[in-house]
């Protein structure tokens, strides 16, 4: 059987087709996969996909009708999949749960680092050979406080980190995590968080109840010179409000590895169009602001991991094996 998988990266091909070498043929392409690109899969029945992938009900149905009927996604986050159109139509839908949480965690603080002290700001100057100091002063981080929404496995991590920092440590979530607690981290509702902290770095998935979570309330709360970095999912920040705050000359910095309307955009080369994104090209203007390309995960750790995973998710599936990593069918009710 031969396996599709779309919206392979250069770096990523290798590791995909040694992860299946053995049990499966996978044929990779770089084009992604939407409603233009899913008739490409008629015939395979099993197919992996990114998570920019395009699984909404015209394209499942576009899948289904080519006779795919399981669907391997390498990523943790799934919010792009109609998991009922999915259920529906009898998909199976797996995802990789866990990977390298010190890919994301770390990756954040690039981020956070890289605006509270001017890097890339510096970096253009000194290659124009302008040596300056002016506009470069940031701030220590030692003794501030590091506000962090969703404390899971990169949540934790990146608590250590903080922590490592010499920072007093907030946290949100739906539960308490031990190992932060031990840290001395105190919870918190979100307003006083958002109110308080120096630097917040958002690790929640995205949910109904999450989107937006950074909204314009939130957004209004913080303090003026405070850092903001989401290296989880963009549309836990409603990027409108985002940019109207900055106008204002708030926030010392922002690090977004994410955006809301990255789909279209992210991962592909677009540096010889017109920037049809008003809001994504108007967040670009402030000096204050650094947006990669959904490059957090992209360690070569994080990408075997994930990959791997994909692999045995594949395997599970053509086997008949259920693993953790399935989202649909639903695991059945236990009494």
């Amino acid at each position: 059987m031969e396996i599709l998988a779309f919206g392979v990266q250069a770096d990523e091909k290798p590791l995909i087709e040694r992860a299946f070498a053995g049990e499966f043929e996978v044929r990779c392409l770089e084009v992604f996969l939407d409603a233009d690109t899913a008739p490409i899969a008629a015939g395979h029945e099993a197919i992996s996909t990114s998570v920019n992938a395009d699984l909404g009900a015209g394209v499942l149905r576009t899948l289904a009708a080519g006779g795919t009927r399981m669907i391997a996604q390498r990523s943790t986050g799934f919010n792009n999949i109609d998991l009922d159109v999915a259920a529906e139509l009898g998909f199976t839908i797996a995802r990789v749960e866990t990977y390298s949480p010190y890919s994301v965690a770390e990756f954040a603080w690039t981020l956070a680092t890289a605006v509270n002290r001017r890097i890339v700001r510096a970096a253009g100057r000194t290659r124009d050979f302008d040596f300056r100091l002016d506009g470069l002063m940031g701030r220590d981080l030692h003794g501030r406080t590091a506000g962090i929404l969703g404390t899971g496995r990169i949540g934790a991590a990146f608590a250590r980190i903080a922590h490592g920092f010499g920072m007093r440590l907030l946290g949100w979530d739906v539960a308490e995590n031990p190992e932060c607690a031990a840290l001395g981290m105190t919870y918190t509702d979100k307003e006083r968080l958002f109110a308080e902290a120096d630097l917040i770095s958002l690790h929640v998935p995205l949910l109904p109840a999450t989107r937006r979570i950074v909204g314009a309330a939130a957004l209004a709360a913080m303090k003026d010179d405070a850092v903001l970095v989401n290296t989880s999912r963009g549309g836990l920040v409603d990027t409108e409000a985002l940019v109207e705050e900055l106008r204002k000359g708030r926030f010392a910095g922002v690090g977004l590895d994410v955006y809301e309307a990255e789909a279209g955009l992210f991962f592909l080369d677009k540096s010889l169009e017109a920037v049809a994104d008003d809001t994504l090209a108007r967040l670009m203007t402030f000096p204050n602001v650094l947006v990669s390309s959904h490059q957090a995960y992209y360690t070569e750790e994080a990408v075997r991991q994930i990959v791997e995973t994909t692999a045995r998710n594949v395997a599970d599936w053509a086997a008949g094996r259920r693993s953790g990593n399935v989202l649909i069918p639903a695991a059945p009710e236990t009494a």
